[in-house]
């Protein structure tokens, strides 16, 4: 169940598109330390506590959505001790962690959209292969990491060059486990490739 602020949330108020990912991610949680990053309402967060996650830290740097992630893990797990949010900004969060390694062992990065013309293309990418580097740096051996994209100029190939370069920048060896996209009420047009904006990987992380 989830609480949806229809007037003044992002998008329609709630991200649809990403619930079948959620799904999958449910069966990844099981006694694992999960970090959802960029949680706004705390759909991964919670799919994640019912799946089992040993603890669940979700941060964002919008207070509002920091407020509606705590609303819905009550509204879920009332009382349920396993989740901490925090209202921060992500790249401060991932240092502020220190050099511990495996403090996570199941990482989340779904942040906004880093490129919303193609201009913006070139720094996009550097943003998605530091944010993705410092998120890798953080997590156990064999821990895993959902890792999306929502910017509709940067492709599949883009996003996966970015990924591939943050783990050689953090020396982790990567697998891909699954290559994601949105569901199938998202329909690409193909006069429209771009209408295939949700791109994800799944990664096992040696």
């Amino acid at each position: 169940r989830f609480y949806v602020d229809w007037l003044k949330g992002q998008k329609t108020g709630f991200f649809v598109d990403q619930r079948e990912n959620r799904s999958l991610l449910e069966h990844y949680a099981r006694n694992r330390r999960v970090l959802n990053m960029f949680c706004y309402t705390g759909g991964f967060s919670f799919y994640a506590m019912r799946g089992g996650a040993q603890l669940v830290h979700s941060v964002d740097s919008s207070a509002k959505a920091i407020e509606l992630t705590r609303r819905n893990v009550e509204l879920n797990f009332p009382g349920d001790e396993r989740h901490e949010a925090f209202c921060e900004d992500a790249f401060k969060f991932l240092e502020k962690t220190g050099d511990d390694a495996s403090a996570y062992d199941l990482v989340i990065l779904d942040p906004p959209a880093f490129a919303k013309h193609r201009g913006a293309l070139h720094n996009a990418l550097k943003g998605y292969t530091r944010l993705n580097s410092k998120a890798m740096e953080k997590i156990e051996r064999g821990g895993i990491l959902f890792t999306f994209s929502c910017s509709q100029v940067v492709t599949k190939e883009h996003f996966r060059n970015a990924v591939f370069t943050a783990a050689a920048q953090a020396r982790r060896k990567v697998r891909i486990l699954h290559q994601l996209h949105q569901p199938a009420d998202h329909p690409v047009n193909i006069y429209h490739p771009e209408g295939e904006y949700l791109k994800g990987l799944v990664l096992y992380v040696e």
